[in-house]
């Protein structure tokens, strides 16, 4: 079905400040811009809005977003967007605010629909109001996707939302908004961005467009993820860029069996959810095994340069180098006893129905499998 879906990219802007001439162009004086409340408070937030007062461009705010978003939060923006005659909406912050920004348009054209209603793929089928994504952080790529996942606290359940309505208008990649980041964030985020393109890879649901978006990015994480997090204000660019380029891979070419895990986990412990894939990933590439070796060999390839050799050997390095980056990082090297005994066969069923069958992943797991590789996360 993805052959018949339009996947036309955002209108990538460098520049913060051409979002006056963009919205002037779209008619647009009452905006609705979502955040959060760390990023609200910060100078850089400020300066924005100061720039939107200046150009008499009213703006009402929602800042209550958190990691994993949930649907409350989607119907208390959406109350406040209602109560202020909102016009368009502009996504201020990580991914949670971006995906929270997508389900509230959804909502906004769709108010007869919940959010579990238009759960899955091609269930709005309605243009949404003008959506401009601001990233600021280097890794979800959500400004460049027609996904929107956010959680269901009642059933401790993610929803994900697809369809090309969902992409934003416009990508703002402004390395001011991005250069305080801390170092933890780099991180995560990074190894976020990381996640998406070799799970985009290593999918069979690429195109040669996927392919080539994907392997870039991993070359340009693996060369400036560590410089960024070193405080390297040219590498943290680079990141924005990589995270974009991850995020058209993967949107066309979906992700696999490390998302089908790492979304149980962030629903049910509130895990950030680039941690929970940075953990994640190298357990399901071991898990892998031989079904990736040509792939995992033709990164090795782009990344390190050829050599000499076995495939099998050059996917291992790439899995090596994937752990040497998380240490660098000071990312854990597991969960440590985080998942509870009494969770895990729901965490199971909730990423098998995940995974299959919409997943096009390089191994189909089945429950054993992903109980297999829950038990070794957690150890």
């Amino acid at each position: 079905m993805s052959f018949f879906i339009s996947f036309k990219e955002p209108v990538v802007v460098n520049d913060l400040k051409d979002i006056i001439k963009i919205l002037e162009n779209s008619h647009q004086s009452k905006v609705m811009i979502v955040s959060d409340q760390y990023l609200s408070g910060t100078a850089k937030f400020k300066a924005f809005t100061d720039l939107l007062k200046a150009e008499s461009i009213h703006y009402s705010l929602y800042n209550d977003t958190l990691p994993n978003p949930s649907i409350p939060m989607i119907e208390e923006a959406l109350s406040i967007y209602k109560e202020n005659q909102c016009q368009g909406i502009i996504a201020y912050g990580g991914g949670s605010v971006i995906d929270l920004a997508k389900a509230l348009g959804a909502r906004v054209v769709r108010p007869n629909k919940s959010i579990e209603n238009m759960r899955g793929t091609l269930k709005i089928l309605k243009k949404l109001p003008l959506l401009i994504a601001i990233p600021s952080t280097v890794g979800t790529g959500s400004e460049a996707t027609l996904a929107a996942v956010v959680s269901n606290p009642r059933t401790k359940e993610k929803c994900a939302l697809m369809d090309p309505v969902l992409m934003p208008k416009y990508a703002i990649l402004d390395l001011s908004v991005v250069e305080s980041l801390p170092p933890k964030l780099i991180a995560e985020t990074g190894m976020d961005a990381l996640t998406h393109a070799i799970e985009a890879y290593l999918g069979k649901a690429n195109t040669r467009k996927t392919k080539k978006m994907a392997l870039s990015a991993i070359k340009i994480i693996f060369n400036h993820l560590e410089k960024a997090y070193s405080g390297n204000i040219d590498s943290l660019g680079k990141m924005q860029v990589a995270a974009y380029q991850a995020g058209v891979a993967f949107t066309r070419a979906y992700v696999g069996n490390v998302h089908a895990i790492a979304h149980q986990l962030s629903a049910y412990y509130h895990l950030g959810h680039g941690y929970a894939n940075a953990v994640i990933l190298p357990y399901v590439l071991r898990y892998y095994h031989h079904s990736i070796d040509r792939k995992m060999a033709k990164i090795y390839d782009d990344v390190f340069g050829d050599s000499d050799l076995s495939l099998q050997d050059k996917s291992i390095s790439v899995i090596e180098a994937i752990e040497s980056l998380k240490d660098k990082l000071m990312i854990d090297s597991s969960f440590k006893g985080l998942i509870k005994e009494g969770d895990v066969l729901g965490i199971v069923e909730k990423a098998y129905k995940e995974a299959n069958p919409l997943y096009p992943v390089p191994k189909i797991f089945d429950h054993q499998d992903f109980l297999n590789v829950i038990q070794m996360i957690n150890q």
